[in-house]
């Protein structure tokens, strides 16, 4: 089966890991042949080019810069999107005939591309639904329903609908991503929604007490205290000012350290609590590279996930899967929308609690015990490889 994948991810290998390759790697595993078109930002200063794998076809088309930009090139580099990938595959893609097009949402706007190879070759489509957009956008104060925005808002609104109506099937992360999509979408075939989970390729990544004290040596982190970890998008979605109402809370607890790790655009209003606040548990990092990262977040105890309290639409970070690779409780925080704090709890590796309650996130905090966290953490490991491998949503995919 030929299998054409289509995303805003930057990635020139198969080999690379994030939810989206590791996905891909088991597809060729089952000896399908993927096509995949990831983009490069003009900004990077590399052309248009192919990367040809024993398995895979990777297009490294060059598209206009979305990220790190105003908001005016954003906007028109986004809706340009989707006449960029409709010709690449019309031009590097003319001989090849599909039989299933996968696509992720962000961005919405490829209803074009995937329309285009439907028709062309009477094409299975599936969409892997990671972002409700524009709807997230307008959560949080980026975009408005009313005026003169309210004209981009309707305007992605409705190539929202455009792609679900072309999508044979619409693979959501979690029920309540389920729930929201035939709710806020009544033209929406009820039967065509299901549950496809953020998944990865299951690997043990959490690292023994030896390793635990170097790697604590490296970075600066206290040997002695439980060490929560936060790694990811700094950004709007993540509610910083509540994160850092939190950090304030939490100065004075002795038994813990906070290790917050990443990029975005409100990292700079983090830097600046952080340089003022003169907090001895507290420590922010830009981003690293990945393998360091991932073994830094081995040698922690607790992994932290932040939502805006904002939020009506159900986001489930894909960061989950990486604590729990690392057999990481997890503390999440988040609005009251989404259902990953249920997922949590449920399986028995973790905590939540509301993105609007501070009191309740101390007292989490003062009331976790290191001596009750290795239940915690076999549990995190165990839920993972009973419900986000890839071969497990390789399976809904093929078998829908």
């Amino acid at each position: 089966m030929n299998v054409l994948f289509l995303t805003l991810l930057d990635f020139a290998s198969l080999k690379q890991s994030n939810i989206y390759t590791d996905l891909l790697r088991t597809f060729t595993s089952y000896g399908h042949y993927i096509f995949a078109i990831s983009p490069i930002e003009r900004r990077v200063g590399r052309k248009t080019h192919i990367v040809m794998e024993d398995n895979a076809t990777i297009l490294r088309l060059q598209i206009g810069n979305i990220q790190k930009t105003n908001i005016i090139e954003k906007g028109v580099s986004t809706v340009m999107i989707q006449p960029q990938f409709k010709m690449a595959i019309k031009k590097y893609f003319s001989d090849v005939k599909f039989d299933l097009v996968l696509y992720s949402t962000p961005p919405i706007t490829l209803t074009g591309a995937v329309e285009y190879v439907k028709k062309r070759d009477k094409v299975r489509t599936y969409l892997l639904l990671k972002d409700i957009f524009p709807q997230n956008a307008v959560d949080i104060g980026l975009m408005s329903t009313r005026g003169m925005k309210g004209l981009l808002y309707r305007y992605f609104r409705n190539q929202e609908k455009k792609l679900y109506k072309i999508s044979d099937r619409i693979g959501c992360m979690s029920q309540a991503n389920v729930e929201y999509v035939i709710k806020h979408n009544p033209e929406v075939d009820p039967n065509i929604v299901e549950i496809c989970p953020n998944s990865i390729e299951i690997v043990d990544k959490s690292v023994d007490e030896e390793m635990k004290k170097s790697i604590r040596l490296k970075y600066g982190i206290p040997l002695d205290k439980t060490v929560f970890v936060y790694g990811g998008n700094l950004g709007k979605p993540q509610g910083i000012p509540f994160l850092i109402d939190c950090m304030k809370a939490c100065r004075d607890k002795n038994n813990a350290y906070f290790l917050l790790v990443g990029s975005g655009t409100e990292y700079g209003r983090l830097e600046q609590y952080v340089n003022t606040a003169n907090q001895d548990n507290l420590k922010l990092m830009k981003s690293i590279p990945k393998e360091d990262y991932d073994s830094m977040v081995g040698a922690c105890d607790v992994g932290l996930i932040f939502l805006d309290y904002r939020f009506t639409i159900p986001n489930f970070p894909s960061r989950l899967l990486g604590y729990m690779q690392a057999k990481l409780p997890v503390l999440a925080v988040t609005d009251p929308i989404t259902d990953i704090g249920k997922v949590i709890e449920a399986g028995g590796f973790g905590w939540w609690c509301e993105s609007n309650d501070v009191r309740k996130f101390q007292k989490i905090v003062n009331d976790i015990n290191t001596d009750r966290l290795d239940a915690y953490k076999e549990n995190a490991y165990k839920v993972l490889n009973e419900k986000y491998s890839t071969a497990d949503t390789y399976r809904i995919i093929a078998n829908s």
